[in-house]
């Protein structure tokens, strides 16, 4: 695809990319603290706020529960507010996550996918944000720095949609992404900000009976994230699923849009497919590991195997038609997970697809590959198993082992 407007080539890590991006959008409050490995983002945004590059209010808070809890208060004034975080601290934010999503504040987080305790890791694997995925938000998962770039634009226009009004987590693997020097063409200042133009602000019928803009303003007096108990509790669940829905075609079309600015886009914005029109095998994967799979595939191809790749950019709202579409041809199909769902019977994205393709009249055999945990790699010779698998199970008709715990020391 064309680039239609001029664009500068620079060497940014995943972190750094994020950052960039969100000095770019004419953000107004950033709150956040620092943890590894996603410290870089506000680190880097810290500079940029006291070289006098932005004119962003940033606040170091105490802790990630702090952190969310001043973002998501500037945002109910009707600033455009971003923050970041990762592993134990987004699991400390976890009440005020649903108590963001429920207030429909449009905040936009980048999250350096890593382990979580116990024992101690650092390193990058998604069971960090998986474990939010019923928190409200929604969930972009990117394959490398120049998509980190570009999600995290897009995810202000998605959050900020008066038909969608959520928070967006977007995801990059933490140290494979977080911490890679990569090119990352960037968009000038000015085509951003047009693109995102100002925050927009929903209307509402207040208690006296005047229309005004969703925020918080002395003049016209209203109450946020109010109690609400039997009596209304669930009709608010009920409009937060259905702006999910919305989402589903916003995120598309903003990727449209910022594919006609810049020339990048991703899928249709909720799956990105890969040699997967006449695929006979496929895997399901998230974030950065497609990267490798696509040489893999490449490889494959030339042999005559005819693999496919669909990597889950959106995982929330979930893409259900989507996923059937694109997975209805396939006689095998493998979901790689790298997080676990303990007791569950396979991981979070496993259950999702299998979820999603249920209902296909021909049901192709699914089996589920749980990787990489506490950043164990997985390198291309070894990935390559997993198509020799369903190269087997299609040949046999029998599925042998459903969950595979890849690369473990049994």
């Amino acid at each position: 695809m064309q680039k239609t407007t001029k664009q500068e080539i620079m060497g940014l890590n995943g972190d750094e990319a994020v950052a960039y991006a969100v000095k770019q959008s004419d953000v107004d409050v950033v709150a956040a603290y620092p943890i590894t490995p996603q410290t870089i983002i506000v680190e880097k945004y810290s500079e940029y706020v006291a070289n006098g590059e932005v004119k962003t209010e940033f606040v170091c808070t105490e802790y990630e529960h702090s952190a969310m809890a001043a973002t998501l208060a500037a945002s109910a004034t009707g600033a455009r507010t971003f923050t970041a975080s990762a592993s134990a601290g987004l699991a400390l934010m976890h009440e005020m996550l649903t108590v963001a999503s429920g207030s429909r504040a449009p905040i936009v987080m980048a999250v350096a996918n890593r382990a979580l305790s116990s024992p101690l890791n650092i390193h990058g694997d998604q069971s960090d944000s998986m474990a939010e995925r019923d928190s409200g938000w929604i969930h972009i998962y990117v394959e490398n720095a120049q998509e980190a770039y570009d999600s995290i634009i897009q995810a202000f226009k998605i959050a900020e949609d008066t038909g969608v009004s959520l928070p967006v987590i977007v995801g990059l693997d933490g140290f494979t992404l977080s911490h890679t020097l990569e090119r990352v063409d960037v968009l000038e200042d000015q085509a951003v900000q047009a693109f995102l133009g100002e925050r927009k602000i929903p209307l509402v019928l207040t208690h006296e009976g005047k229309t005004v803009p969703y925020k918080l303003d002395p003049e016209n007096p209203m109450t946020m994230g109010p109690i609400a108990l039997q009596n209304y509790y669930f009709e608010f669940k009920r409009q937060q699923d259905e702006a999910m829905r919305l989402a589903l075609n916003k995120i598309q079309e903003v990727n449209s849009e910022y594919a006609a600015l810049s020339g990048r886009s991703y899928g249709n914005g909720l799956i990105d497919q890969y040699k997967l029109e006449d695929a006979e095998i496929a895997v399901v994967c998230v974030g950065s590991t497609a990267g490798t799979l696509k040489v893999l595939i490449d490889g494959l191809r030339q042999e005559g195997i005819k693999a496919g790749l669909l990597r889950l950019r959106t995982f929330r709202p979930l893409p259900v038609e989507e996923l059937r579409n694109a997975l209805k041809n396939a006689k095998a199909i493998a979901v790689m997970d790298k997080s676990m769902s303990f007791g569950g019977h396979g991981g979070a994205v496993f259950h999702e697809v299998r979820h999603a393709l249920y209902d296909l009249q021909m049901q192709p055999p699914i089996v589920n590959y749980i990787y990489g945990l506490g950043g164990r790699d997985s390198n291309p010779v070894v990935l390559r198993s997993i198509f020799d698998d369903l190269l087997r199970i299609v040949r046999t008709g029998r599925v042998e082992k459903q969950i595979t715990y890849f690369g473990v020391r049994e």
